[in-house]
């Protein structure tokens, strides 16, 4: 089933009752520079697949002069409309799938799609943010970002303060309170990211909880044991309270959550980083992730949880999948699970989809086809999930294949893959040169029964992580060298500095609004 937004229609046609239709195995989405080819397009409708499609990308100099021509024209008309539419209980007992008046809680949160029928939540905190670089744009850009102010996006509990606080925006517990406020409560997505040793494979954007602390309170990743304190304290006083503010909330709005990105695929691909490998790390990765989705499992009946994925360009190899799969079947969370989020905080492409999850290997013969377009190469690579749509089915396979009785669902974050081609290495990850946002958030996807949603999980315009020198002038405590890429914002002469992760970064922001792709 497909969410039933209403229509938003252009002149000369008036308004209009009729549902949405069901989008077909090829990706359902129509970028701004796919406009040409559809010269009767009458309407674009938030929930529902785009009439037509766009060709491959011939490049990002002649997109950005077709967006140029259009924004304006198409304007506030489009989004506003669409976007008004809609769219430590180490008791095993106390782990256990709870029934709650005879009704299988499970079931409950894991067997419908969370997104379909629902408002989506819009945080006036990142309305805020935007009209920092509203003040300061103009033309395309300006129109853009004015739009940009109502589409939802997740908020990051990224700190143990973002979690309780009534009143405020800025937290998990106001947030809540403010969408069960609406007339109709609006669905919330939130991102636990939190662990401790958080992000080991990177410098950018490690957390404030550590296994061991540095004499400058930064963790220590090489420092043997058990990670028991700083467990005891991620379970204590995050994701205990994180279950306790859910359980206020929980059938009182719709909410679902997002756990630890980045962590799992860390611990299948990356454990010859010490860093990732060492005993502490493992244990805290392994032992957090499995404690967040049990305890918030058991504290409520109907939050939908998806674990973080990775994306294709990370996991897609086959081998690398067999890693992840048997890294999830290990915590024994499955049951638990409505699926998984992919491309959190990425830049991958959401493509075609084939009708084979590998259709697109060389041995297949495949390549002339659209759904196998690849400007990263990774087919060539002998990576089959060269788009994220194909990286979708996949994941849907192995883990279904991997773990009996557990088929998956999917929400991919499209907040920032608006241009596909964009990338000289497509490793490079971290603020990323001539990057768009992507498709609003929806539930009319390329294969609902296997995509629940897209959805604007990375906050565009919050940055990925600091250059060698902050924009003060002072050093980057937290300089990650992948910031410093070929493809990273601020390497090049005459671009500005970037900020630590998580800050607003007012130049990317308005790249990101210059080469938008949003329908």
């Amino acid at each position: 089933q497909v969410s039933s937004f209403s229509i938003a229609r252009f002149f000369p046609r008036g308004w209009s009752d009729e549902p949405p239709l069901r989008s077909t195995s090829r990706v359902a989405s129509m970028t701004m520079a796919g406009l040409g080819p559809c010269p009767n397009l009458q309407e674009v409708v938030i929930g529902a697949p785009a009439p037509c499609q766009s060709a491959a990308p011939s490049g990002r100099r002649a997109r950005r002069a077709v967006l140029a021509g259009i924004a304006l024209a198409v304007g506030a008309a489009v989004l506003a409309a669409l976007i008004a539419s809609r769219g430590d209980a180490e008791d095993d007992a106390l782990m256990q799938p709870r029934a709650l008046g005879g009704v299988d809680t499970v079931s409950m949160r894991t067997k419908e799609n969370p997104f379909v029928g629902q408002a989506f939540y819009v945080n006036p905190s990142y309305s805020e943010s935007l009209n920092k670089s509203i003040a300061t744009s103009e033309g395309a850009v300006k129109a853009t970002l004015e739009l940009m102010r109502g589409v939802p996006s997740a908020y990051w509990l990224d700190t143990k303060s973002k979690i309780e606080g009534a009143g405020s925006i800025k937290t998990m517990e106001g947030i809540l309170a403010d969408a069960a406020a609406k007339p109709t409560p609006e669905l919330v997505t939130f991102i636990v990211y939190d662990l401790p040793n958080r992000d080991c494979h990177a410098k950018a954007s490690n957390g404030e909880i550590c296994c061991s602390y540095l004499p400058d309170g930064r963790c220590d990743y090489s420092a043997p044991g058990n990670c028991e304190a700083g467990l005891a304290e991620y379970k204590e006083l995050y994701i205990d309270k994180i279950a306790e503010v859910l359980s206020r909330y929980d059938g009182k709005v719709p909410i679902v959550l997002v756990i630890e990105p980045d962590s799992l695929p860390n611990l299948s691909t990356n454990r010859a980083d010490p860093r990732c490998g060492n005993p502490a790390t493992v244990t805290a990765y392994q032992e957090g992730v499995s404690y967040a989705v049990r305890r918030i499992a058991t504290a409520t009946r109907s939050v939908a949880i998806y674990l973080d994925a990775g994306h294709g360009g990370w996991l897609g190899w086959k081998n690398n999948m067999q890693d992840f799969v048997q890294t999830v079947r290990g915590l024994n969370v499955a049951q638990f699970l409505r699926g998984f989020a992919t491309n959190v905080a990425g830049y991958q492409a959401l493509g075609e989809m084939c009708g084979e999850y590998d259709w697109c290997l060389p041995m297949n013969g495949h390549s002339d086809d659209p759904c196998c377009y690849d400007p990263c190469g990774l087919s060539a690579e002998w990576n089959p999930s060269q788009n994220e749509l194909n990286y979708a089915l996949h994941l849907r396979k192995a883990m279904s294949e991997g773990i009996p009785s557990f088929e998956p669902h999917m929400i991919i974050d499209t907040g920032r893959n608006g241009v596909a081609n964009e990338r000289v290495k497509c490793a490079d990850w971290c603020n990323i040169r001539g990057a768009g946002v992507g498709l609003v958030p929806t539930t009319a996807t390329a294969k609902p029964e296997l995509i629940d949603a897209y959805f604007w999980l990375k906050t565009p315009g919050e940055s990925d992580g600091c250059t060698e020198t902050l924009p003060s002038g002072e050093a980057c405590p937290r300089f990650d060298a992948d910031c410093g890429s070929v493809d990273s914002i601020g390497s090049q002469p005459g671009e500005p500095r970037a900020p630590e992760a998580g800050q607003w970064f007012d130049y990317q922001i308005k790249e990101l609004a210059k080469n938008a792709h949003m329908q």
